[in-house]
């Protein structure tokens, strides 16, 4: 992503003045898919992907934004009817009205931004562009906020202006990444720590399947309500238990036949997964990454035969990385299409990518989007 060209867009159209540049990025999650809401671990990072956006106060009580990637224009005020219509302004707007709400007196500005990250892939998207402007106004306009603060205002702009009820994981990684390291965050005490991941001789992937599912949120919604009926069932023996994060594998076992074989898949799945987690920070910690991918496939592997929210098309990937010998490769993010995320040896990538192509194609009659991702820095001020 290029800050003199989002400058040049900044300049045309408004009247060549300059403000300060700032950038937010995109995140992987290496494990812990269906985690966050079970009370468990996620393993996220920032990458080398996101958004950049040029600010300036206008000395005026309006916002006027520029999308560089669409071509379009907004001007919106700040008060709660002021809402836009498009959606893409409205994460602007949703985090203006957060930032105010939590008393930073936020004016008028002219923005123009850009971004890299694949819309569509599972890279978050819409917490970098959230997490610039979170850490943009809160310089500018002497907010005094902090960083997981400033997180959950991109959550709660999702949550009050877009419709959508999601995590804290994308905001936090967009924020808190950092070169070099993942971060493990306790998705109940909130809790973090940045775990090395520094893979030399390795790459990592993304394959993207270019598929979406229709069905994905009622989906999501019935696993989740499989999770909170074992919850229930193992809390009438062991009352402490709040979340499956909380339970074993032999509490489960204990009310097997209280609960649908269907239930019980799914928290297996979903107690397995909190525990790889930490496997795979405890193998980060030596620099073991053949652990790391062993772990990979066994969370893919859940995915699809528990938990079922892969699809034909990531199964197909997964196969092909295995066949290729990569190091580790499972589905990234909720699932039901999307990405595979891989960890690759260097000498095995450019066979590995060449059969990917080749066979998904012949297969399903397209080919698949590559991305390599390297862990990088969060929210920051560039010029």
């Amino acid at each position: 992503m290029d800050i003199e060209f989002v400058r040049s867009r900044f300049i045309k159209h408004f009247d060549g003045e300059t403000g300060n540049v700032y950038a937010s990025p995109g995140r992987i999650n290496l494990i812990g898919e269906h985690t966050d809401y079970n009370g468990g671990f996620v393993f996220p990072g920032a990458i080398d992907k996101g958004m950049i956006a040029e600010i300036k106060p206008n000395g005026t009580d309006k916002v006027r934004a520029y999308s560089i990637d669409l071509k379009d224009y907004v001007e919106f005020g700040l008060n709660e009817e002021d809402a836009p219509k498009a959606s893409w302004a409205r994460y602007i707007f949703g985090v203006c009205r957060e930032m105010i709400k939590r008393g930073v007196a936020v004016k008028g500005f002219n923005t123009a931004f850009a971004g890299d990250v694949p819309l569509g892939a599972g890279m978050s998207s819409s917490a970098a562009l959230e997490s610039t402007y979170a850490f943009a106004l809160n310089e500018l306009f002497n907010g005094n906020i902090d960083k997981f603060e400033l997180a959950k205002v991109g959550q709660a702009t999702e949550h009050n202006y877009c419709g959508v009820k999601c995590g804290i994981m994308d905001q936090f990684a967009s924020v808190f990444g950092k070169a070099g390291s993942l971060i493990r965050l306790d998705c109940r005490s909130l809790e973090y720590e940045y775990f090395p991941f520094k893979p030399e001789g390795y790459r990592l992937v993304l394959v993207d399947s270019v598929v979406k599912h229709e069905l994905a949120s009622s989906a999501y919604n019935k696993r989740r309500q499989s999770c909170e009926t074992a919850v229930a069932a193992i809390k009438k023996n062991h009352p402490n238990v709040e979340f499956l994060r909380d339970a074993t594998m032999d509490m489960l076992k204990e009310v097997k036949s209280e609960i649908t074989a269907e239930d019980f898949m799914r928290a297996e799945y979903v107690i397995e997964e909190i525990q790889r987690v930490l496997d795979v920070c405890d193998a980060l910690q030596v620099g073991d990454y053949e652990t790391v991918g062993q772990k990979m496939y066994e969370t893919h592997h859940g995915m699809s035969k528990l938990y079922e929210v892969s699809c034909e098309e990531l199964d197909f990937l997964n196969d092909c990385a295995k066949e290729c010998g990569v190091t580790g490769s499972r589905v990234m993010g909720g699932g039901f299409g999307g990405c595979t995320i891989n960890l690759v040896k260097d000498e095995l990538y450019d066979s590995f990518i060449a059969k990917a192509k080749e066979t998904f194609k012949a297969k399903f009659g397209r080919s698949p989007k590559v991305y390599d991702v390297v862990i990088s820095d969060g929210s920051r001020r560039l010029v």
